[in-house]
């Protein structure tokens, strides 16, 4: 989100402060106090939500809290006299006290089947140059889709824990929509119940996920398009493409399955599964990020500090603990074992060695389902490709040249 207030202007999608439009370089801890206290401008924040936000709840002592903010009131100009941004409430904690301004208008635009009931709120505007788009299922539901680029269109398939406009400046997922959408025409949507979607679900199930496919692509009018499936995504693209071959040039599948955790035969990986439903319906919603930390962990083992913060935050943001609980439910059950010998459709399928989230063996599985598909395996533990891991530009070169072999329509 962005917050603006006289002439700053705090940037939670770049990270960064500016001040008159130039960037004032400071510790990340103390950008992310600012940023916290900016979005919880309407209440006191507690020294233990600060430790808890910022240090990831380790011992941290008086001292080290008030040198942070004291940093944070020298890069807005303010002072623990003066209090004109970050005020001490005496005996409880510290509160942002500033008036918050609407941020300069960027190039994202907003369209809706009905305007009028998806008002953006102009504080929370993203600078990106992406179009956010909703359409409605046929069972009701709001799906926010985003449209970036030109050129040959790829669409990627939803995953959970997604929020279209957060991710777009992550540095968990910006490097792979970037090269997504370099000389393409870049779809992707919140999957239902995250993100910029409809929250308030009756039905999570791969009949539901691939008809919300097939809802985003005849509303963005599309005829001809590559697939871009990422875990539960890999299963989506092949039950869509098994029921309209005809409009798929192509599938990128990395990380997937064709099977979920209930479908396979090992029972070590399905009552580990069952454990973590536990965790996120007890531990998703709260403040504590310890409980966050445990996916973030499994997913990008070798993310950096802030790569674990962005993450971490997005799965606060994206969805709520019932959500992700009641979706991991039902990637459980998926199986789209017995469609795959039928689709013909050029494929490339990639998978890190010592993925912790979804198999190595699945991948390959998934592979040799598939009559026309390539296996790439590529090394590394992390689940989401991260730009700096030496898998990612062999990552890139794969897809690249696979693009560049599809038959022309």
């Amino acid at each position: 989100m962005n917050y603006c207030f006289d002439d700053f202007e705090v940037d939670g999608g770049t990270f960064e402060l500016r001040h008159k439009g130039v960037v004032r370089h400071i510790e990340p801890l103390v950008l992310g106090l600012i940023l916290f206290l900016c979005e919880n401008r309407t209440r006191v924040l507690s020294r233990d939500e600060l430790v808890d936000r910022l240090w990831d709840g380790r011992s941290v002592s008086d001292s080290a809290i008030s040198s942070c903010v004291k940093s944070a009131r020298k890069a807005l100009g303010d002072s623990g006299e003066r209090q004109a941004y970050i005020r001490t409430v005496h005996g409880r904690g510290y509160r942002f006290v500033a008036d918050l301004t609407a941020p300069i208008p960027d190039q994202v635009s907003i369209s809706a089947e009905n305007p009028s009931d998806r008002t953006p709120d102009p504080i929370s505007s993203q600078r990106t140059p992406q179009e956010v788009r909703f359409c409605t299922t046929s069972d009701g539901v709001g799906l926010a889709y985003a449209v970036t680029g030109e050129g040959v269109p790829i669409i990627k398939v939803a995953t959970w824990m997604s929020h279209i406009e957060h991710d777009w400046h992550s540095p968990i997922w910006s490097h792979l929509l970037r090269a997504l959408m370099q000389n393409n025409c870049l779809v992707r949507y919140d999957e239902r119940g995250n993100g910029l979607s409809d929250w308030e679900i009756e039905e999570f199930s791969l009949e539901k996920f691939v008809s919300d496919l097939e809802t985003v692509i005849d509303a963005a009018g599309l005829d001809r398009f590559v697939l871009f499936g990422l875990s539960q995504g890999c299963a989506i693209s092949a039950a869509y493409a098994a029921r309209h071959l005809e409009r798929v040039r192509g599938m990128i599948l990395y990380g997937g399955y064709s099977r979920g955790w209930k479908k396979r035969e090992m029972k070590i990986e399905a009552e580990q599964e069952e454990a973590l439903l536990t965790l996120v319906r007890h531990g998703w919603g709260r403040d504590n990020p310890a409980f966050r930390q445990v996916f973030t962990s499994l997913f990008v083992p070798d993310a950096t500090a802030e790569q674990m913060l962005w993450y971490n935050e997005l799965q606060r943001i994206s969805t709520t603990g019932e959500n992700a609980a009641r979706i991991e439910h039902a990637l459980g059950t998926i199986d789209v074992s017995d469609l795959l010998p039928n689709i013909a459709t050029p494929t490339l399928v990639l998978h890190t060695r010592d993925d912790a989230v979804v198999p190595f063996s699945e991948g390959r599985r998934l592979a040799k389902l598939l009559p026309n598909a390539r296996f790439v395996t590529l090394e590394g533990r992390n689940h989401m490709l991260l730009e700096t891991e030496p898998a990612w530009p062999r990552f890139l070169d794969e897809v690249r040249f696979f693009l560049n072999s599809l038959p022309k329509d």
